[in-house]
């Protein structure tokens, strides 16, 4: 049996100020029809699916389930897919894009940051064809595992710079 550590007076609080802080981060794949949702751990070094939403007439209607989700995670900040063209230029779905997540980031009161999708569906696509799914199978999958990617994406970035730093 493990006998929990005591420690004395400020001690505690140096080894807390040594452990890095809880932070995690919910990222979006944000289509017409769907949006894939994706959470990080508390470390913010993985990214987990958490579900896909299916979008409904008003899109105050999935801002408020979002937001709710937010919350219930405790996350700290929104990461949302940016579906630029190849080329780099904002799409139409960009800005569509763009406007609800900034509306989400509001309602939630989280900074926003929007990270390169680019790829990312026909990556998740990849995925599930090599985890033995069928393409019928993809629909209720694809836009979450595409939303872990975009999140694990920009986790990586971060702790790259992380290390730079």
């Amino acid at each position: 049996m493990t006998r929990p550590i005591r420690l004395a007076g400020g001690k505690l609080n140096a080894v807390r100020s040594q452990l890095p802080a809880i932070q995690r981060f919910l990222g979006l794949d944000i289509g017409s029809k769907r949006i894939g949702i994706a959470v990080s751990d508390e470390l913010g070094l993985t990214a987990q699916p958490v579900m896909t939403l299916v979008r409904k007439r008003n899109p105050k209607d999935d801002l408020r389930s979002i937001a709710r989700l937010s919350r219930k995670f405790g996350c700290a900040a929104i990461v949302a897919g940016d579906p630029l063209h190849l080329s780099g230029e904002i799409s139409a779905q960009a800005q569509k894009t763009r406007l609800f997540a900034e509306e989400l980031a509001r309602m939630a009161n989280l900074p926003l940051h929007l990270w390169d999708e680019r790829l990312t569906s026909h990556e998740a696509h990849e995925i599930l064809y090599a985890s033995g799914k069928s393409r019928q199978e993809h629909a209720a999958l694809v836009d979450q595992v595409a939303a872990t990617l975009v999140l694990q994406s920009f986790l990586d970035a971060q702790a790259d710079k992380r290390h730079l730093s």
